[in-house]
């Protein structure tokens, strides 16, 4: 089994590399063997990065049940691929580039496996700080009509890096802030914290016990993505989005 989830995370750097569009990889039929390809594949291409933090999808019940899933994924952000407001994107760069508009949360101590199960206050206690934040998402061009969520957990969640706005302390109530989204200036779209399972710390929590199970955990410095609040744009020419929080603040990024 250890040679074949090698082979896999080997295909999906080949595929990385060649320009391959996302498909369904075979030997990939659980969450499972998943994230055992997801652990290969991130070492794989790690290089000298560091790891930041964690992103969350699927977020939503109505994505939840478009992928056919009953919980939300993760992913790894490497610590190369954290922006700060205002930069600058190359659509080059990218198969194909998506925005997700999201509140990112920063942990300011250990979440260790002995306060296993943790709860949403328990998990946002560990919460020093959180920043509006964009979410950038490398679908490869994937046919969401024939989705296959195994592979896309196998291929990292697709996280291509995050872009973070000036972290503040977590207001009260961080279920109902609202974020919106502008394109150019103008209002594309809003949400609030209450989108990502009730609130952002439901999330925060699953992936707590999620690590735990496998002996990992949330350390302090962590930052974490709590998933999409505002539907997932992909630029095809130049762009401009800014992404307002109530109470947190905005983050900005361009690109051409």
């Amino acid at each position: 089994m250890t040679e074949v989830i090698e082979d896999i995370a080997r295909t999906l750097v080949a595929e990385h590399r060649n320009g391959t569009r996302f498909h369904r990889l075979d030997g990939v039929e659980d969450l499972d063997t998943a994230y055992k390809v997801q652990a290969v594949y991130v070492d794989s291409i790690i290089g000298d990065n560091g790891t930041a933090g964690y992103k969350i999808g699927l977020t939503s019940k109505r994505m939840q049940e478009m992928c056919g899933i009953d919980q939300p994924i993760r992913g790894t952000i490497f610590t190369g691929l954290v922006k700060g407001s205002g930069a600058r994107l190359s659509l080059a760069d990218y198969h194909r580039l998506g925005l997700e508009f999201e509140i990112c949360v920063r942990l300011g101590r250990d979440l260790a496996p002995t306060g296993v199960p943790f709860t949403p206050e328990s998990a946002g206690e560990a919460v020093d700080a959180v920043a509006p934040a964009i979410e950038l998402v490398e679908d490869r061009n994937a046919d969401y009509s024939v989705l296959h969520c195994e592979t896309l957990v196998a291929d990292n969640s697709w996280n291509a890096g995050i872009i973070v706005g000036t972290f503040v302390p977590p207001p009260a109530n961080l279920d109902q802030v609202e974020g919106i989204a502008y394109e150019d200036g103008v209002e594309l779209a809003r949400g609030k914290g209450a989108d990502a399972l009730g609130h952002p710390f439901v999330p925060l929590a699953w992936l707590a016990n999620h690590l735990a199970a496998s002996g990992q955990m949330l350390r302090k410095g962590d930052v974490v993505m709590t998933g999409s609040i505002v539907t997932t744009r992909f630029p095809t020419k130049a762009f401009s989005y800014r992404f307002d929080v109530s109470g947190i603040g905005s983050v900005e990024v361009s690109g051409a």
